[in-house]
């Protein structure tokens, strides 16, 4: 049975603890947050508004890190100190210096397993989008198109004023909303050759963080993929994931993966098992992940979402914002 600690009771903490307590290996033995009003959250679970203290006092296995962008290297660097495996939520860092941090704290600690949650790759549709991409049935790929059109309204940021403040955030739409479509359309277009991109703000509000985003991405197989992300939508819609081959298009949107081939005949191929009880918006694999995480470590496997996986994600937005910054297209090296 493995003991299992949270840090960060905000939203997506939700989704976490209930997986944890839906686990047949795991037990939830203590949570954490500064928030003092939350001690009550979680009845007859022992509550910490120290991660120290809770780390000190209690024998873990594997905390869950559900912190504002800012302190997630803090915390797993805290929690890697005292021997205990690490699942973190998106993003890996608030930037890609950030990340390279961390990416030395794995290299460092071999022993200890820090997973990212990029949930969406677990997704069925996704699974087997990529199988087919991977398989080359259809040939190579020549784009892929990633649509993330969602609302938030002003509340979202005063309610919760981290989220606003680029040195705690990281920025807006793209690290806090459309990470995970960034993250699936670098695994389905392989290895990155240059970003053209644009972030601003649509919305009146007083925050630093961009609203919007889109980029112009450039593989080094000369496919390219299109990238459009907004929290300025009037409802939070679908996320729509598409790649593009010579006489198929294959399209994940609305939970279900469909392809239409050159006369327009248009095929259902799988749909994901949807969570009950969860924003529709967060996916429906942290359960998947989280099952296969705790198994990882049961097992001592090593085919979870390393930080070495994640890192690519956080790459591509600070060369969105750099070309944004800059108005000129940004190369990516290896």
């Amino acid at each position: 049975m493995l003991n299992i600690g949270v840090v960060g009771l905000g939203d997506i903490s939700n989704v976490h603890i209930h997986a944890i307590t839906q686990h047949s290996h795991a037990q939830l033995i203590a949570v954490c947050d500064s928030n003092q009003s939350l001690k009550n959250k979680i009845p007859k679970v022992p509550f910490y508004n120290d991660l120290h203290d809770m780390l000190n006092s209690e024998d873990l296995d594997c905390v869950h890190i559900c912190l504002p962008h800012h302190l997630h290297l803090y915390a797993t660097r805290e929690c890697v100190k005292h021997g205990i495996h690490v699942l973190q939520e998106k993003p890996l860092a608030l930037n890609a210096i950030e990340a390279i941090e961390l990416l030395d704290l794995e290299k460092k600690h071999p022993h200890i397993k820090i997973g990212i949650c990029f949930q969406n790759r677990y997704n069925k549709t996704f699974q087997t989008l990529k199988k087919i991409v991977e398989s080359g049935i259809y040939g190579p790929v020549k784009g892929v198109k990633g649509l993330v059109t969602w609302s938030r309204p002003n509340s979202y940021y005063t309610e919760k004023p981290w989220r606003g403040v680029l040195s705690q955030s990281g920025g807006g739409v793209l690290i806090n909303q459309s990470i995970h479509t960034l993250d699936l359309i670098q695994l389905l277009g392989g290895s990155i050759h240059s970003i053209r991109g644009n972030v601003t703000q649509l919305l009146d509000y007083n925050i630093e963080v961009e609203d919007t985003a889109s980029a112009n991405i450039i593989f080094t197989n000369q496919a390219h993929a299109i990238f459009f992300a907004t929290n300025a939508g009037i409802t939070n819609n679908s996320v729509e994931l598409q790649v593009i081959f010579d006489n198929e298009k294959l399209t994940i949107k609305d939970n279900t993966l469909t392809k239409v081939n050159t006369s327009g005949t248009k095929e259902v191929i799988v749909a994901d098992d949807m969570m009950v009880g969860a924003k529709s918006y967060y996916g429906p694999s942290h359960g998947k992940l989280i099952d296969h995480y705790y198994k990882c470590i049961n097992q001592n496997l090593d085919d979870y979402i390393h930080v070495r996986d994640a890192i690519n994600a956080n790459v591509m937005i600070d060369a969105i914002v750099k070309s944004s910054e800059t108005k000129k297209t940004v190369i990516l090296n290896d």
